[in-house]
């Protein structure tokens, strides 16, 4: 997309710098190439990490986990950076390999990376410390219909806020006092194009997402000055 279809609050940072303005195809090309040889580079690091584990006789005894950062839009929605709700600089890679886990499977429950914390505790048989508010995937990695989270939270400094089921996504943004809503239908839109958020046939969806957003407001105490203070603010017409 050459350009974001409105201002989401960072499109002047430095990431947002990183390409022209309206994006074109041949530059967006050139960062995609930039972007897939550096993940060829660090999975040839890896492999060679797990050469060294095998050879050193402990690979059957060993929990391996590789996990992402949140990825770069190169282009998507207009943007270059990984600041915004959209999938592509949400979703992140997490595996997990090792003596009690099932081989070459896949789980869809929705979780979080602080999750990996006490998920390796339980597979490594060793009390969570009662500090620890992240849920253990271990349950999820033996039943792939175990429950871990109905929703998911997510917030972006003082302009962004999202919230997602197994199916819908709401993004909220608040920018110089301007409210925008966007609603996808993460089933049938994956790449997250279809805002339907004034669709009729989707308000009691919006609404029923708004107040989960509200809730994990309040659970998390999302109301730090100057964020989540400044956000609900703009949201509640404050």
């Amino acid at each position: 997309t050459p350009v974001h279809p409105f201002d989401n609050g960072e499109l002047r940072i430095r990431d947002e710098q990183l390409a022209g303005f309206p994006r074109t195809e041949a530059e967006v090309r050139e960062h995609l190439a930039d972007y897939y040889a550096m993940i060829t580079h660090l999975d040839e690091a890896v492999g060679r990490v797990l050469d060294e584990l095998e050879a050193s006789g402990r690979a059957e005894e060993t929990i391996v986990v590789l996990a992402g950062d949140n990825g770069l839009a190169v282009g998507q929605h207009g943007l270059m950076g990984k600041q915004s709700m959209y999938d592509h600089s949400l979703r992140v890679p997490l595996v997990f390999a090792g003596p009690g886990i099932p081989e070459d499977e896949r789980r869809e429950q929705l979780c979080y990376l602080h999750d990996i914390f006490p998920t390796l505790c339980d597979l490594a048989g060793l009390d969570t410390p009662a500090s620890v508010e992240a849920r253990s995937l271990a349950p999820a990695i033996e039943d792939a219909n175990a429950p871990v989270y109905e929703t998911l939270h997510f917030a972006y400094r003082h302009v962004q806020r999202a919230v997602r089921d197994e199916r819908y996504k709401l993004i909220e943004y608040v920018v110089a006092g301007h409210r925008r809503t966007q609603l996808f239908d993460l089933d049938a839109d994956p790449w997250e194009t279809h805002d339907l958020s004034a669709d009729p046939e989707h308000a009691e969806t919006v609404e029923r997402l708004r107040r989960e957003l509200r809730r994990w407001r309040d659970e998390l105490d999302d109301t730090q000055p100057n964020q989540g203070e400044t956000f609900w603010a703009g949201m509640d017409g404050g």
